[in-house]
């Protein structure tokens, strides 16, 4: 047997992963040879376990040193004791069986004379206590808490914290000597006791206040007060001094305390208001000490019912931290200043250019949280300001912020665009900038915005044009760029409707035909690139007058007969069918009516200023988990998806402009459809030209699922079909138990002389990630039981729902008076996978 040190130095002394690999095998084998003997010695039994720890560290295997672990337990030398205890600690968990081989050695030895070794149980007891040790141990712990030994009631305090979590019924038995902790003179137990009434107050916010144990501690502001006010102003003291301020850990203690018991409640924030701007303006901000005291005190004076001043305050102090060297107070203070925005609009708009300047910062993680912040500044008074530097990052921007930065630039613009020709200049240089990740809403908004715009329709045409002569490496560009030509391709030719140091030069109908064959002949023509060019030729061929250059187009179409994608080849057949029948041609191909623009079909809808407006209701921790990219972009969220929130499939989340065009929203009444008269249209004269038997129907109906080139190449001006969105279930109302991660859970109740019966309803509130294997578990107290169905769908798709339901009885046959639920929820969504637990209780 070799001894620790040998053995860490033949593992560091390995050249290979197979050589370490080899070390560590035989002395595994090793180590079990030697537990087989059952020696008696306590010093080989020591020296391999401490080997186990180090293997443990190393990732291996170790769970055949448990028990050797619990037999030093129970030897009486404290060298034995103390790696006995901290083998148990790192090899042992809650969930391990042989734990409750522990219990007995636990409760012997909190009763120990020697202070160390009541210390180890209770360390250790505070590590890996499951709910029977705790309810087996807490008398103990309950009894050891009143000592007159300060590091006994420090260790004890932090290990009733955990056993109060553990089993919430027990906190009633360490309130009171909780209270005695806070009047403790020594720092260690009157932080260790300020950490224990934290956690108490905390689950109790949790629970709703149903134990009333905030307000049971609100009577020990004042007293907090004078400690706090005591640390911040007090000379040196050696004993606590950390780089000249007087024990921060405490502060920042009794900070978080604070943040707890004055939430929402105005009489006692108006007694911490005072101490909050005494810490905040006499606190020494050069060193990251005084900075932590810093930051806790800004987060308590946006937590709690804080006057204006104090909250600009807070702001300010957040500001100096962005111009701070160190880059997580920078970080800090940018993930901080999110959360307030929403509540200190103005105090944050002084910053603004400090924030900007952090889009220049070399660290990715700045930029990605200044650049969140930046979107959130933008209002009608700065927006030319804002979305100015924002192109000009843009323009250097590294390629996974640029999905965002296209979305974020093309909602702002929509929003807050002081005039249209602004808004058309900004989305093309957008286009220009970074078209191949720019969304397809944001496109259709764009498209959209020229339709209705009948005086900028010719100079966005042109201005199209010129960038698509210079550049057609960006998808978006194309798409764009080829729509509004083949729409508007008749305004090109006129020229000179650029301001007049843009006079733009004439343009030929060779020049327009040349360019789209320049575009289909190139490396960037993809599928839908392809569908765009083909459509918006065969619209030219009514905007052109030289026969020369309809000919061109045909034969541009006549090639297209024979591509490999059958919806172009298709639409390319029937689009030289109607060269035959000119009259038809015309009056399919005119130009579309401008659509009527509803709020629905705004990049910004009226479902994102209702959740705009929750937003500012809540607590400013509360609004700042919300998805920026998601708050802004409205209920549909993401191109791809319909107005129910599920996916169209990969076809439908290319290029479906012309549904937008058309105002072909789905209705927000949750309705069947109506019968309708039919409308005059061409349609008939088209089914009739490609020999279509089908007759026109005279009923409106669901359409069918179509892929988005499928509308592009119809070319038909016709209303769009009405749609359906599901109707909200009658019932009792729904509670929310669950949402975050992309899914959200909520429960109806309904009770019976017997029972209790809930409905879940899941629903996947991501715009395109799919969510696999979705699990619920749930547990009820003892004297309750639970029935689970399983779940109607564990894959839900982007904005699809499932359903699982449950039955819940006393012991005696009668549903309870108020449910509490513990629930276990775990699901995959994309590449990452999610397990959670949460404690619901039904509302009263």
């Amino acid at each position: 047997m070799t001894s620790l040190k040998q053995f860490i130095r033949n593992v560091r002394a390995a050249k290979t992963i197979a050589d370490e690999r080899a070390v560590v095998q035989k002395e595994s084998a090793a180590i079990r040879a030697s537990f087989r003997e059952e020696s008696g010695d306590s010093n080989v039994r020591r020296n391999n376990v401490a080997k186990l720890l180090y293997l443990f560290t190393l990732g291996e295997r170790t769970h055949f040193g448990q028990i050797e672990c619990l037999k030093l337990l129970a030897s009486p030398r404290f060298a034995d004791k103390r790696l006995g205890y901290l083998g148990t600690m790192l090899l042992l968990d809650e969930n391990q069986e042989v734990l409750t081989l522990v219990t007995n050695s636990l409760k012997n030895d909190l009763n120990h004379p020697n202070q160390y070794i009541v210390g180890l149980a209770l360390c250790t007891l505070a590590n890996i206590a499951s709910v029977e040790m705790s309810r087996d141990l807490f008398t103990e712990v309950e009894t050891i808490i009143s000592s007159a030994n300060p590091y006994i009631r420090r260790k004890a305090a932090l290990c009733a914290m955990r056993i109060c979590r553990k089993v919430p019924d027990l906190q009633e038995h360490f309130l009171e000597k909780a209270k005695l902790l806070l009047q403790d003179r020594n720092h260690g137990v009157l932080l260790c006791g300020l950490t224990l009434v934290t956690s108490l107050c905390e689950a109790d916010e949790a629970e709703d206040n149903e134990n009333g144990i905030i307000e049971m501690f609100r009577h020990v502001v004042p007293s907090m007060v004078k400690i706090l006010k005591s640390l911040s102003t007090s000379g040196y003291a050696p004993e606590h001094d950390v780089t000249g301020i007087t024990d921060p850990f405490l502060q920042v203690k009794i900070l978080q305390l604070f943040r707890v018991l004055a939430r929402g409640d105005s009489q006692t924030s108006e007694q911490i208001n005072d101490i909050l701007a005494q810490v905040a303006t006499n606190t020494e901000s050069s060193k990251n000490v005084g900075n932590s005291i810093l930051y806790e005190t800004v987060l308590t004076i946006l937590d709690i019912e804080a006057d204006s001043g104090l909250r600009v305050l807070g702001v300010n102090i957040l500001g100096k931290f962005l111009s701070n060297r160190d880059n997580n107070i920078r970080y800090v203070a940018l993930n901080t200043l999110i959360k307030v925005v929403a509540v200190e609009p103005n105090a944050v708009q002084r910053h603004r250019n400090t924030i900007l300047d952090c889009l220049r910062d070399p660290d990715i993680s700045i930029r990605r949280r200044a650049l969140d912040l930046s979107f959130t500044l933008i209002n009608e008074s700065n927006v030319r300001v804002l979305i100015r530097e924002l192109l000009a990052f843009l323009e250097v921007a590294d390629n996974e912020f640029k999905p965002v930065m296209t979305t974020q630039i093309g909602i702002a613009a929509d929003r807050f665009a002081p005039n249209k020709r602004w808004h058309v200049d900004t989305m093309l240089r957008v286009l220009k900038l970074a078209g191949n990740y720019v969304k397809e809403q944001i496109l259709s908004s764009f498209v959209r915005l020229i339709a209705t715009t009948p005086d900028l329709q010719t100079y966005s045409v042109q201005k199209l044009y010129t960038a698509l002569k210079e550049d057609i490496t960006q998808e978006g560009l194309i798409l764009a760029g080829s729509w509004v030509i083949g729409e508007y391709g008749d305004a090109l030719l006129k020229g000179g409707q650029y301001e007049e140091e843009e006079l733009v030069k004439e343009v030929k109908q060779s020049d327009i035909v040349d360019l789209f064959e320049t575009i289909l002949n190139s490396s960037y023509a993809g599928q839908i690139v392809t569908q765009y060019i083909v459509t918006a030729s065969m619209k030219l061929t009514t905007r052109l007058s030289e026969p020369a250059q309809i000919e061109r187009l045909r034969r541009l179409l006549q090639r297209n007969q024979t591509n490999l994608d059958v919806e172009i080849q298709q639409r390319a057949v029937e689009y030289v069918n109607m060269f035959g029948f000119d009259q038809i041609r015309r009056g399919v191909l005119e130009k579309m009516p401008p659509p009527e623009i509803r709020e629905e079909q705004r990049v910004l809808g009226e479902a994102t200023k209702k959740r705009h407006s929750r937003a500012l209701k809540k607590k400013p921790a509360q609004a700042a988990t919300e998805d920026l990219l998601l708050d802004l972009m409205g209920d549909s969220g993401v191109p791809g998806t319909n107005a129910n929130g599920s996916a169209n499939g990969p076809r439908a989340q290319s290029a479906d402009l012309l549904a937008d065009i058309l105002g072909g929203g789905a209705p927000t009444v949750a309705s069947p459809p109506q019968p309708t008269s039919p409308q005059p249209t061409n349609v008939s004269s088209i089914m009739d030209l490609f020999n279509n038997p089908s007759p026109v129907p005279t009923q409106a109906q669901p359409p069918p699922a179509q892929s988005a080139s499928m509308d592009l190449f119809s070319g038909v001006s016709t209303p769009a079909p009405p749609s359906s969105t599901p109707s909200v279930a009658s019932g009792p109302p729904a509670h929310t138990a669950y949402n975050k991660n992309d899914l959200a859970i909520t429960f109806q109740l309904r009770r019976d002389a017997n029972a209790v019966q809930l409905l879940a309803r899941f629903k996947n509130t991501s715009s395109f990630t799919r969510l696999d294997n979705v699990n619920l578990q749930a547990a009820v107290p003892k004297s309750q039981k639970l029935q689970l169905q399983p779940i109607s769908s564990s894959e839900l798709d982007a904005g699809q729902e499932a359903t699982q339901q449950m039955r819940v009885t006393t012991m005696s046959g009668s549903p309870p008076a108020r449910l509490r639920l513990r629930l276990k929820v775990s699901y995959q969504g994309g590449i990452r996978s999610v397990t959670e637990q949460v404690d619901w209780s039904e509302p009263t």
